[in-house]
Formats: structure tokens, sequence, C-alpha cells
């Protein structure tokens, strides 16, 4: 069995080990490979399995690589992959569905502390001498933020939003949820199940954990905004299409929204041109939610036993069946 992996460097810059793949068969390893037809088909050349993060497997790619049986990615998302072309061509498509659940949640409600206390920024005051030269034995720059109390809205509930909800709630602040449901009730964990109307209407905090569908692109739009509190608060940490970041960056910049923390942008890496990287208050990170090095043990872990499943003829976390 002839096994290629397109762009593995990102799961693994060096501190992790590629040594259960070398033992499933003869294996080649790419750091990373252009998003170029040609540079992918030649890489894939005859191998029966193909590892994916990023490096796009489109319907021409399948087509000019008859010898591939299975294609296993190295993420939740599977939009790289022409999921339905491949299924046409009997090639079982697999993902990593839950290694992230638990660092992507802290990353989120970092993101959040940071909006509500700006601490790298005052850290970086410090050390430039500003809090040695006050008059004043403390000061801020920006109005902190207490969450106890205040109401957090995540659109999205599946495990990454749960597991947001119940890091929040311990925090003291009121938790209302729009799921794959918009019906109202409260769930036996004490949060409020509400529309998507309700929860623009409502929330302190917009936290954003949907997939990227055609339902939810471009969810956080000039209209969905309108409807939102002065002065509400927004994260995303999911995926960059769900916010229209053109909108986004004019009500930062009107004080519509007070401050926003985004770790995903339409285009990554991002481009100059993004309107993000000029609005006002507005945290960006690069896409590093799920990098903790225990999330990435568990992507690798998660990936040998997809492949050791399809060797053995019953491949496992399909999305394209």
């Amino acid at each position: 069995m002839k096994i290629v992996l397109l762009d593995g460097y990102a799961v693994n810059p060096g501190d992790l080990s590629w040594d259960g793949l070398k033992e499933l068969g003869d294996f080649t390893y790419y750091d990373r490979t252009r998003r170029d037809n040609s540079e992918i088909i030649e890489r894939i050349s005859d191998n029966d399995i193909v590892i994916t993060n990023k490096t796009p497997i489109s319907k021409e790619v399948i087509e000019a690589c008859p010898s591939i049986q299975y294609i296993a990615l190295l993420s939740t998302g599977y939009n790289v992959v022409d999921t339905e072309y491949a299924k046409t061509k009997g090639i079982p498509v697999s993902n990593i569905p839950t290694y992230g659940t638990d660092s992507v949640a802290q990353y989120t409600i970092a993101l959040l502390l940071e909006l509500c206390h700006h601490i790298g920024h005052h850290s970086e005051e410090v050390r430039k001498g500003r809090w040695g030269k006050s008059i004043d034995w403390c000061f801020w720059d920006y109005p902190l933020v207490e969450l106890k109390g205040k109401t957090l809205g995540i659109l999205g509930f599946g495990r990454i939003g749960k597991k947001t909800a119940e890091i929040a709630k311990a925090m003291g602040m009121d938790i209302i949820v729009n799921g794959r449901k918009d019906e109202e009730y409260i769930d036996e964990e004490g949060w409020r199940h509400v529309s998507k109307e309700t929860l623009f209407r409502d929330s302190d905090v917009i936290s954003l954990h949907a997939p990227l569908t055609k339902d939810t692109r471009y969810i956080i739009n000039k209209e969905t905004i309108s409807m939102m509190k002065d002065g509400v608060m927004l994260i995303n940490a999911s995926r960059g299409d769900l916010v229209k970041e053109e909108n986004l960056a004019s009500a930062l910049n009107e004080g519509k929204i007070s401050g926003a923390a985004v770790d995903v942008v339409s285009t990554e890496p991002i481009r100059e041109d993004n309107p993000l990287l000029k609005a006002k208050n507005c945290i960006i990170t690069p896409h590093m939610a799920w990098g903790a090095k225990e999330a990435r043990e568990r992507i690798i872990a998660i990936n040998l036993d997809n492949i050791r499943s399809f060797i053995k003829g019953n491949p496992q976390n399909v999305v394209n069946k």
C-alpha cells in the first residue's frame, strides 16, 4: 500500500512523529504542496492513499490519479476535497471529527478574555515604559469588562459550542444557543435554545461555532448586525466565511460592535486588503485555535485509526457515504 502525505507541516512541525504511517506501507511525506494541480498530481502519482490537510483534491486531480483508493483528511473540514466526485469513483473520504473540542473552546474563551482586558496590549505598554512613567499607580486604555451576568450567544451548538458554553457558564455568564433547531426551550444543563433572531437581539457576546454551509455563509452581515445590541462583542474561531468581513469592519468602526476577535478569515493566509486589518478593536490571530500539541497528537492518532480501518475494509469517519 502506497501512502502520500501532501502537507504535514502544520500538524507536525517537528515535535511529533509520523512513524505510525511508515508502518502501514510505502510512505512519502511532504511538508507542503502548492495549490497547483500539476504538482498535486505529480506527487500523488501512483499512491493508493492520499493524506491532505489543506491541499485541494479536485475532480481533475482525482481523474488524473486513478490509483487513489482512499483520501484521509488531517482536519474536520472537508471542503478541500470534491467529496461527491470521489464518491462516484468509489473513493471514501474520511475526516477527523473530534480532535479539537477542548483546545478550540479554550481558545475561544481566551479570545473573549483578551477582548475584555486587552492583556497583551497592556503588557506591551508596560514594557514600553508607560507604567513606570505614569503619575498614577495604574492605567488602562480600554474599558474593562466583567463577564458575570452577561449573555453569551453561541451560534452553532456542536461539541465545541457546548464545551464553550460549559466554560462560560462556570464564569457566571448566561448562555443562549442556536443549533440545528430554531424552537425555544431550556436544556437540562440550563442554557436556553433560541431562534437566530433572538440570539442576535439578546446577546452581549456572540461566539460562532457553526459549520460553513450554504445557509451559514455570511450569516454575520449588515442585516443581522443591525439586529444586535449596541456594543456587542463577536468571536469567530470557526470559519472565516461565516462573516461578511466588510460589514463587520464597518460595524466596528462605527461602534455598533464594540470589539471582535477572529482566528479565521475568508482567505487564508490573510490578504493585505482584508478590511478587518484596519478595523477598530479587532483582534486577529492566524488560525491557531486548533494547534495545541495535545490536539495535534489526536489528529495523528485518529488519522492512523482511519487508515487502519480502511485497510481492514471498514473505513470510518467517512464524510461521503
